[in-house]
C-alpha cells in the first residue's frame, strides 16, 4: 500500500478543491465498479454489492480534502496574507512551504516578535514567494494553497502532509480491492470538506440513505511526551470509536466491531476523543438517523505538516473493515 499512500499525500487537495485527488482516486478504483458517480458537492461515491436476504446498505466514507491557505491580502512589496481552510495551527505554518494550486510555491514566516516565549497569531503570519511586488507576484486574492512536504518512508512507520484523511482513503481502496463477496450494498464514499464541517458527508449520506454507517479517519495519540492524556497509541492496532466531540457511536455497533477484531485476533484500541468529529456524525444524523461508528487510524501530529502512522495500523483496519463488509450485520 506504501505506494499508493505516497500517490495520495503528495497530492493536492484542500477543502473545496479535490479535483486532483478525486481524479487520482476515481482511477484507482475504477478497476473494482463500474457504478461509480460524482455528486454536485464532488464526492466520489462508488457502490459495490448488491443486498442479500439478512444484508444492509453501508455508506462507508473516508474524506479526501486536506488543510489549507487561503491568500487575503498581497501586499506591495509581494508579501502575501493569509487565513486558514480547516484546523491550520499557527505554531505548525512557521518556516512550513505550500504550494499553489497553480503550481507556484511559498514558504510562512512570522513578523518580528515581542517575545520570543509567545507564539504569533495567523496576523503575524505571512507567505514569501520570492517575489518583490504585488505587480511582480502571480498570486492573488482567494488563491488556494496546501502544505508542502515529501512523504518519509521510515518503515513501519510513515510521515507526510494529509495523512489526515489520505489514509483513510487508501484503506478504502485497499478493502474495495480485497473485497470479493458481501452480502451488504457498500456505498464507498470518498468526501469532501471535510475539514469545514462534514459537508461531503451530509450531502451524500442523505442521497444514499443508509442503513449503516461508517467513516474511516485518523485519531490522535496519546503515546508522545508529555502529550494529552488518551489511551490510544500508534502501533496498538486501529481504534473502534466509542466518542468524540461531535457524536457517540452507536454501542450496538461498538460491540460488534470489538467482536469481530476478537474473534479474528486483530489488535484493537478503543477511542475517546475530546475534540474533532468525523464524517460518522453527519452520516448518524441524516434523515431519520443511522447507526453509525468510525474505525480510526491512530496519527502522531494531526493538522502539522508532518502526520505519522504506523502501517500495522494501517493494515489492520483494512482486516478489520474487510471482516465488516464480508458478513450480514445483527445489531
Amino acid at each position: 500500500m506504501k505506494e499508493l499512500i505516497q500517490k495520495l499525500v503528495e497530492t493536492t487537495g484542500p477543502s473545496g478543491y479535490e479535483d486532483q485527488i478525486r481524479d487520482l482516486v476515481k482511477n484507482q478504483i475504477s478497476k473494482f465498479s463500474k457504478d461509480i458517480k460524482v455528486d454536485p458537492m464532488g464526492n466520489l461515491i462508488v457502490r459495490m454489492g448488491a443486498k442479500k436476504p439478512g444484508g444492509s446498505r453501508i455508506m462507508i466514507a473516508a474524506h479526501m480534502d486536506e488543510i489549507g491557505i487561503i491568500v487575503t491580502h498581497v501586499d506591495d512589496n509581494g508579501f502575501l496574507r493569509f487565513t486558514t481552510i480547516g484546523g491550520v495551527r499557527a505554531a505548525n505554518c512557521i518556516g512550513g512551504r505550500v504550494k499553489f494550486l497553480n503550481g507556484h510555491s511559498g514558504v510562512i514566516y512570522m513578523e518580528k516578535m515581542e517575545s520570543a516565549d509567545r507564539v504569533p497569531s495567523f496576523e503575524q503570519l505571512y507567505i514569501d514567494c520570492g517575489y518583490t511586488s504585488a505587480k511582480e507576484c502571480p498570486i492573488k486574492v482567494g488563491d488556494i494553497a496546501s502544505f508542502d512536504r515529501p512523504f518519509v518512508d521510515l518503515g513501519k512507520r510513515l510521515v507526510a502532509k494529509a495523512m489526515d484523511d489520505r489514509i483513510g482513503v487508501a484503506v478504502l481502496v485497499e478493502v474495495m480491492r480485497q473485497l470479493k463477496n458481501t452480502p451488504n450494498e457498500v456505498f464507498f464514499v470518498f468526501s469532501t470538506q471535510e475539514e469545514v464541517g462534514i459537508r461531503g458527508a451530509t450531502t451524500s449520506a442523505f442521497g444514499i440513505d443508509p442503513e449503516i454507517g461508517l467513516s474511516v479517519d485518523v485519531t490522535p495519540t496519546g503515546d508522545t511526551p508529555k502529550s494529552m492524556k488518551m489511551a490510544v497509541s500508534l502501533g496498538n492496532g486501529p481504534a473502534i470509536k466509542v466518542r468524540d466531540s461531535g457524536m457517540l457511536s452507536d454501542p450496538r455497533l461498538v460491540r460488534h466491531l470489538v467482536k469481530i477484531a476478537e474473534e479474528k485476533k486483530l489488535p484493537y484500541q478503543l477511542e475517546v476523543l475530546e475534540m474533532g468529529t468525523t464524517d460518522a456524525r453527519a452520516i448518524q444524523l441524516t434523515r431519520s438517523g443511522v447507526p453509525a461508528g468510525c474505525v480510526s487510524i491512530p496519527c502522531r501530529y494531526v493538522h502539522s505538516p508532518s502526520e505519522m502512522v504506523d502501517m500495522d495500523d494501517v493494515e489492520n483496519a483494512v482486516k478489520l473493515i474487510l471482516a465488516f463488509l464480508s458478513e450480514p450485520i445483527e445489531l
